[in-house]
């Protein structure tokens, strides 16, 4: 059975049912086997890396601008949507044929292998997952498949309808139902077979029944039997089954039955097309009487009934009399009028095709466990995933205290007007923004850190080895390389960690050697100039933030915080491998995408406030932050509507590596008045008001802020 038999929109609702609820069903098996194995080997996490590793940079740029932290959250569901729709397709596909199905999972299957394999640092095991969830769906397919295919079912009951149109000879009987002819005509009728007439009508053999469906030969030496495929049925001879309409793409009429004989049946075929005729059924003949067809007999020459006989009501063949059109039946084998015969004064009945049923019951029974399955499957690994969460090691870890603390912040260094960012960023609203979709959980006890490549001495540390070093404390504040002009995507936090340069000189650096290749856990790259975290600016392996432990978004156990330069090549979090090499020899994860190798962060200034019109006439704070890390921030000045420059007062800070609060006070008239900032450092450089985007090496120009006043 086929879905031709179905309604087109059946076959798209039922495919798309179906292939959806399999592919949900393989993403909960491999999400549940990644739960046993990394979470970092889900099909849709791999997808997910292997999307942010092609993405070019200006698309990168949109989704931080416009979707800030939640770039990953929205990635993700762009992938389930994108899968959702692939999935669809294939469900549609299947139930056309199977096979076609089956080759799109096998698409989605090699695509999730692909991805995972080809992880930095994958194994073997990593692809199980995709394996599993792409068994599951093969299996879940061919069931919501076979459950929506449509069955047959049993014909339904008769129904009025009108004239057979297979025509029957003197002696036949009404168009009719089913079965033997009661008494004088045997009932012929109309049922549901469609298409195109077929083949041809078989040769008819004597006391023979008729062939049926295109074969077989055809009852009686008076009559052809059924009709080939396709075709109508042809007469039955006496004695004998009407021979069977044709099957195949359209069904034909039925043969007229012989004397003594059951109409033929129309042939069954695709529903949608008129069916043909089922067959008239033949005169009863009188046991005793001679067969038809041989002198004398009904039907013959010159036998009652037959043209040229005597045709007075009542007698045989003439009208009224039994066995003759419009005649009710009768004496015969029947003896009644059997369901689904002709009664006279109403429409012949006919019986209606088979009905392709439908197994809707067991689709939805179906579709209903393989959803729960997927549910399941689902929850199950996202808890088996959260017990390699590392909370509980945090809220058990004790940090010592440094060896050189931060230095106290001075009086004046937070302006607290509303609305400004302050001095120190909380951990909560410090801006993430890494390649990682699911955060790399590691437990303290398991983590290693190797020092290795152009060293004297290769060094391997463990968390314990790595704290029982002095520890040093500064303020530094950290900037993305995505950051727009007067972009969110900075912070300014207290960080406690281990001297890198110490580590270095331990290591001993050969000569030649110029970058710091630094590796994260989840195999994300960066590229450190080695000049500046020997230079004697407060580059270090950080290991709490803000007085805390890290916070897992922010590298837990370990990252690296080198101040002056952009995140991408001074901020690895979860670092877990440093190679001391060259810039020539080794390229990082941004600049082989066409980032920029060194990465000083720029001179820039951000407008907090106002940020919102319309405002009052009279004096308004014009206030923002200004940084230019490990130079310094000298000046900050204001100007509106492109008028002359204002110097704003500012804030203390305790370092040169950190941002700086700045305010001015703006005697606001009426009107919309376009206001814009520039800082100045301490080498003397000025803030350009040149246009230019993140990419290669930051954003640049004058962060502007328009408002209303009335």
């Amino acid at each position: 059975m086929t879905i031709d038999h179905l309604p087109p929109r059946r076959v798209l609702v039922r495919g798309a049912i179906a292939g959806i609820l399999a592919g949900g069903l393989a993403l909960g098996v491999a999400q549940l086997v990644a739960g046993l194995i990394s979470s970092d080997s889900s099909p849709v996490v791999a997808v997910g890396q292997l999307s942010i590793d092609f993405t070019p940079p200006p698309v990168k740029n949109f989704a931080i601008s416009a979707f800030g932290a939640h770039d990953k959250s929205v990635l993700v569901a762009g992938i389930l949507v994108v899968l959702a729709i692939f999935a669809a397709i294939v469900g549609v596909l299947a139930m056309r044929r199977l096979a076609y199905g089956m080759t799109g999972l096998a698409v989605f299957g090699l695509v999730g292998l692909i991805a995972a394999v080809t992880r930095p640092g994958a194994s073997a095991t990593d692809a199980l997952p995709t394996l599993f969830g792409a068994a599951a769906a093969v299996l879940a397919l061919r069931w919501l498949v076979r459950a929506a295919q449509p069955i047959p079912s049993a014909f339904a009951s008769a129904r009025p309808a009108g004239p057979a149109r297979a025509s029957a000879g003197p002696d036949a009987g009404a168009p009719g139902g089913p079965g033997r002819s009661d008494g004088g005509a045997g009932a012929g009728g109309l049922a549901g077979g469609t298409g195109i007439a077929g083949g041809a009508d078989a040769a008819s053999k004597a006391d023979v029944a008729g062939g049926t469906g295109g074969t077989g030969a055809d009852s009686g030496a008076s009559g052809a039997g059924g009709g080939g495929t396709g075709r109508s049925g042809s007469a039955g001879g006496a004695d004998g089954t009407g021979g069977s309409g044709g099957t195949g793409r359209a069904s034909g009429a039925g043969g007229i039955g012989g004397a003594d004989g059951t109409g033929g049946t129309s042939g069954a075929g695709r529903p949608g097309r008129a069916g043909g005729a089922v067959g008239a059924g033949g005169a009863a003949r009188v046991p005793g009487a001679p067969r038809a067809g041989t002198p004398g007999a009904p039907g013959s020459p010159g036998a009652p009934g037959s043209p040229g006989a005597p045709g007075s009501p009542g007698a045989p063949g003439s009208p009224g009399a039994p066995g003759s059109p419009g005649a009710p039946g009768g004496p015969g084998r029947g003896g009644q009028h059997g369901p689904g015969q002709w009664t006279p004064g109403r429409p012949a009945p006919r019986r209606e095709p088979a009905r392709l049923g439908p197994p809707r019951r067991s689709f939805i029974t179906t579709s209903a466990f393989v959803a729960g399955g997927a549910v399941v499957a689902g929850l199950g690994g996202r808890l088996l995933g959260e017990r390699s969460s590392v909370a509980s090691a945090q809220r058990t870890l004790r940090i010592p205290r440094p060896t050189r603390p931060a230095p106290p912040l001075p009086e004046g260094v937070n302006f607290k007007i509303p609305g400004l960012s302050s001095f120190i960023t909380p951990n909560s609203t410090f801006y993430r923004v890494d390649t990682a979709i699911v955060l790399p959980e590691i437990p303290p006890a398991s983590w290693q850190l190797r020092i290795h490549g152009m060293v004297a001495r290769e060094m391997t540390l463990t968390f314990d080895d790595l704290i029982r070093r002095p520890l040093l404390e500064d303020y530094v504040t950290l900037t993305c390389v995505s950051n727009p002009v007067g972009g969110p995507y900075i912070g300014n936090a207290k960080w406690l960690g281990a001297s890198l340069q110490s580590l270095l000189r331990e290591a001993g650096i050969k000569a030649g050697a110029n970058q710091l290749l630094c590796t994260s856990s989840d195999g994300f790259t960066s590229g450190t100039p080695i000049e500046v975290t020997m230079d004697g600016r407060d580059a270090m392996l950080a290991v709490a933030m803000n007085g805390t432990v890290l916070p897992v978004e922010h590298g837990f156990p370990v990252r690296m915080v080198v101040p002056g330069l952009y995140g991408y090549v001074s901020a690895c979090k979860w670092i877990t491998d440093i190679e001391v090499t060259t810039f020539a020899a080794s390229h990082a994860y941004w600049t082989v995408r066409g980032w920029s190798q060194q990465a000083p962060i720029k001179t820039e200034s951000r407008i907090d406030v106002p940020s919102s019109s319309p405002l009052k006439a009279g004096p308004v704070a014009v206030a923002g932050v200004a940084w230019a890390q490990h130079k310094g921030i000298a000046a900050v000045e204001v100007r509106i509507d492109r008028g002359p420059w204002h110097e704003a007062r500012l804030a203390k800070v305790p370092d040169i590596d950190t941002w700086r609060q700045w305010a001015w006070e703006w005697p606001a008239t009426p009107g919309t008045h376009l206001i814009e900032s520039r800082a100045t450092d301490r080498t003397g450089y000025t803030q350009t008001a040149l246009q230019a985007p993140p990419e290669p090496n930051g954003a640049s120009g004058y962060p502007q802020v328009l408002v209303k006043v009335s």
